[in-house]
């Protein structure tokens, strides 16, 4: 059994490897010569995601969507272990959003482009008026209808437990003025921890809480938004500092 887990892992690495360009490409075609619009041209980045899940043998659960209000925008802010947290949310979680991303991802050959004119939004993290800025103009498309996940931890938990929630993403909710969706994501670990390459068959559950209204937090107080959506997290998650 181990032995054929290892080649599940391994065929599915090279599915993605080959199957992410030639997405890429289809997104581009999409939007720059059949002028398709940006929610439309989304079903594109969520089918790729179906069938890396889908050869992996990852199952996806969604629970809590009743929280949301159709046709509101909302930052969803999210615990991060693993980087098939991306597939699991881009081919399962079935809402119209946008990834607030550093801008490095932006650069990659072919997957930047797609990545930029189906509407994701580069942030530049580095100090000084480029960041500002960057954050300024992710609040303005947001504000104006644009839902987009956010990882406020920073990075991939490297043992599973909860990391502090960090202040930038927060500084974004604030000036765009809508509810923060707390939402943990259970089993992602299990299927391709931190540092392994090669992923596990498994479930995944998205657990999504009540939104937080930013709007009633100052920028002074952004920290304090981001320690009460890190304890929504750990409560949906089930237990502050437990592995997921």
């Amino acid at each position: 059994m181990a032995i054929l887990s290892c080649l599940r892992g391994l065929f599915s690495v090279v599915f993605a490897i080959l199957i992410t360009p030639i997405s890429s490409l289809q997104a581009l075609f999409y939007l720059l010569v059949l002028r398709t619009k940006e929610k439309t041209a989304q079903q594109v980045p969520r089918t790729w995601a179906k069938m890396i899940l889908a050869v992996s043998g990852v199952k996806v659960r969604v629970e809590g969507m009743e929280n949301l209000d159709s046709g509101k925008s909302y930052i969803f802010a999210a615990n991060h272990q693993s980087q098939f947290d991306i597939f699991c949310l881009q081919g399962r979680f079935n809402w119209d959003f946008r990834w607030l991303a550093k801008k490095e991802l932006f650069q990659i050959p072919l997957f930047g482009p797609a990545l930029r004119r189906s509407g994701n939004i580069p942030v530049d993290r580095a100090s000084g008026r480029k960041a500002v800025q960057s954050l300024a103009e992710a609040a303005e498309r947001i504000k104006n209808g644009c839902s987009v996940v956010i990882f406020p931890e920073g990075t991939r938990s490297g043992d599973g437990l909860l990391q502090e929630f960090k202040a930038g993403g927060m500084v974004i909710a604030i000036k765009a003025g809508v509810g923060v969706v707390p939402m943990a994501i259970c089993g992602s670990r299990r299927v391709l921890p931190k540092g392994k390459v090669l992923p596990r068959a498994g479930e995944v559950v998205i657990r999504l809480g009540a939104p937080v209204d930013a709007g009633l937090y100052t920028l002074k107080e952004k920290q304090k938004l981001a320690d009460h959506l890190r304890l929504r997290v750990a409560d949906l998650l089930g237990q502050e500092g437990t592995p997921s």
